[in-house]
């Protein structure tokens, strides 16, 4: 059954890629999706046996590299993290590539887009089920690779290209973090299997390394490297610009990349790796910073964007934030609780705007939109469904997680852990009022599209229409129906088990009422609020603004990261590029070199032309002479 689950996507993009022009765009649409969900069905299964049994297995499918004291194999391990991974990701994009057969209906190139998305898949599941650090950073890069195909899907675009190669450049400098850290594992323990290290690690956690000049702890250096790729990958700050811009790609893969595959490996990189970061408080500190300032800084941005997609993009910015920050107080399961839970709600949002989009005849921007709830009442639905879980709003499944990492936080005790509870609540204010936003302005007040008429306005297809209810189930059920399993007071033994580690166990005790009910109350006090400055009294927004203009500017401009960016580093390596160019290549190297050699031959050539001027009398002539010289020399001898 691990086979079906790894080997079906793979077999599917295959036969999309190699075959989709002469199979036709239906079957390769059903070919894909079907072996897509036959993967996800196979992980269901998988994942009731790890419930029920405590399942745990690691298939060795061939032996992949031995070479000296490296010996890799290539490998499906099941454990309780993987089999949440599994049925995330194979569940998400199932649904997805349902939902591609009526977003992409007009697209001329439906199987190389459902070959991409297969392939993406196969990766992420590479990842997620490996033994070993070295599987594991080939799935990594492979989904890297994917990523790029699938973001610059529509390639005619220029902004769609540009989008593709930002996200391959950003991730390629997490993807060095995490390379040199693969190779200090390898140098300090002699080997890349998961096992095997986690079993040494205490062995050498007094160990400091010389690195730029610091000298630090070995573990400590460990961590800090394979969490850089981690914020690559799951668009922490500094490494996040490349997420937004994501979105130029189709709404299908915007819903992938963010709901189960791309984003969520640098969390389940740490979660996987918590038996080395229970070692390092340095490196736990560093997570728990990064993660608060990543949520508060998304959300902010996210108040003033006017693209769905963006808005929503952000909002996952956000939530990996929570993550991490929980995974830096030591809470991994309430990390894997709230990425299981936020799968659900944010492929929801996602999948629910681009039938927004399809709606609208690709219109993107929220202040072209509004009025349009009874026009799309099933979408109108499910959008509010996904914005409750999204927002944390009581009983729904972000209620349960989000307000977990929270209180976990507080649990803490430490200065590190109030802080990131205190911007947890903030943040989870922030984000019910710009999600509530998004659904005003879209389906509420005047309609505001001057191209398309609103009578015009219809549902999409059932196709894609009945992806998303499956989805809004899930956003409204998984956080109840689960909360015991992932962070009940015995999940660790019950149900992680040594797929995670605790060197200490995580408290039992709670936080007091007025901190409990705090964020619920303010998430729901921002919805009349949202209503009345969005809706109701848009002066009261405008006089905001208008008094707080450079606040507003510096988050329009989201903070100023991708100008600061592009002079710091494009500009600088522009020039030094067109230096090399014009000073090195062109009056250097190419001077002295291939011209200087090409000139010198032309010039030589020139002269000896000469001597060819087409009398006979003369060629004899200089012949003689020659002979001449010939003879007398042989003569001499």
């Amino acid at each position: 059954m691990e086979y079906f689950i790894l080997l079906s996507p793979l077999l599917g993009a295959c036969i999309a890629g190699f075959f989709g022009n002469k199979i036709g765009d239906k079957f390769s649409e059903l070919i894909t999706s079907l072996f897509v969900t036959i993967a996800a069905l196979c992980s269901l299964i998988i994942f009731y046996k790890v419930i029920l049994d405590g399942y745990e297995n690691n298939i060795i499918l061939f032996k992949w590299i031995y070479s000296g004291s490296l010996n890799v194999n290539w490998s499906i391990k099941i454990d309780a993290l993987s089999s949440v991974m599994l049925v995330v990701i194979t569940f998400i994009s199932s649904l997805v590539h349902i939902y591609s057969i009526g977003y992409m209906s007009h697209d001329p190139n439906k199987p190389r887009f459902m070959c991409y998305l297969s392939l993406f898949t196969f990766s992420m599941l590479a990842l997620v089920t490996s033994d070993n650090f070295l599987q594991l950073f080939f799935g990594w890069e492979g989904v890297g690779l994917c990523s790029y195909l699938l973001i610059g899907f529509w390639f005619k675009k220029e902004t769609a290209n540009n989008a593709a190669i930002k996200a391959f450049l950003v991730n390629r400098v997490g993807d060095f973090g995490l390379a040199l850290g693969i190779f200090l594992i390898f140098y300090f323990f002699g080997t890349v299997n998961f096992e095997a290290v986690f079993q040494q690690i205490n062995q050498i956690d007094t160990v400091n390394v010389d690195f730029l000049g610091l000298n630090i702890n070995a573990i400590d250096l460990i961590c800090i490297l394979l969490f850089i790729g981690a914020m690559g990958k799951s668009a922490q700050i500094f490494l996040h610009t490349w997420l937004p811009d994501a979105m130029e790609g189709p709404t299908p893969v915007s819903a992938l990349i963010h709901a189960a595959t791309m984003v969520t490996a640098g969390v389940f990189l740490v979660v996987r790796c918590s038996p080395i970061y229970e070692y390092s408080e340095l490196a736990l500190s560093i997570i728990t910073i990064i993660g608060m300032t990543t949520a508060i800084f998304a959300a902010s941005v996210a108040l003033v964007q006017d693209d769905i997609k963006k808005i929503i993009a952000y909002s996952t910015c956000s939530q990996l934030g929570y993550m991490f920050f929980a995974a830096g107080v030591g809470a991994y399961n309430v990390a894997m609780f709230h990425l299981f839970t936020h799968a659900f709600f944010k492929a929801l949002l996602f999948l629910g705007s681009g039938s927004i989009i399809h709606s609208f005849k690709d219109e993107q921007n929220i202040n072209n939109m509004g009025g349009v709830w009874k026009n799309l009442p099933i979408t109108y639905a499910l959008m509010i469904i996904g914005t409750l879980a999204l927002t944390g709003f009581p009983l729904l499944s972000g209620f349960y997680s989000k307000d977990a990492i929270i209180e976990f936080a507080y649990l803490r005790g430490n200065a590190v852990g109030y802080y990131a509870a205190g911007i947890g609540i903030f943040t989870a204010l922030l984000t019910s009022i710009y999600s509530w936003r998004l659904i005003f302005k879209t389906f509420h007040g005047s309609y505001l599209n001057k191209v398309l008429k609103k009578e015009e306005m219809h549902e999409s297809p059932m196709i894609m229409l009945v992806p998303l209810i499956i989805l809004a189930i899930g956003a409204v059920g998984a956080g109840y129906f689960f909360k015991d399993l992932f962070i009940g007071y015995d999940s660790s033994y019950n149900f992680w088990r040594d797929s995670i580690m605790f060197l200490e166990p995580l408290s039992k005790e709670h936080p007091p009422i007025w901190f409990i009910y705090l964020t619920p109350v303010l998430v729901m006090l921002s919805i009349p609020f949202s209503y009345l400055i969005f809706i109701k009294n848009k002066d009261f927004l405008k006089n905001l603004i208008s008094i707080n203009q450079p606040l507003y500017v510096f988050l329009k401009k989201k903070w100023y990261f991708d100008e600061l960016y592009d002079l710091i580093f494009v500009r600088s390596f522009k020039f030094l590029g067109k230096f090399f160019w014009k000073k090195i290549d062109g009056s250097v190297i190419d001077r002295f070199g291939p011209d200087g050699i090409s000139n010198f031959i032309k010039y030589l050539s020139n002269k000896a032309v000469k001597f060819q001027n087409g009398f006979l009398y003369q060629y004899a002539f200089v012949m003689l002479i020659g002979f001449s010289i010939l003879l007398t020399i042989l003569i001499v001898k």
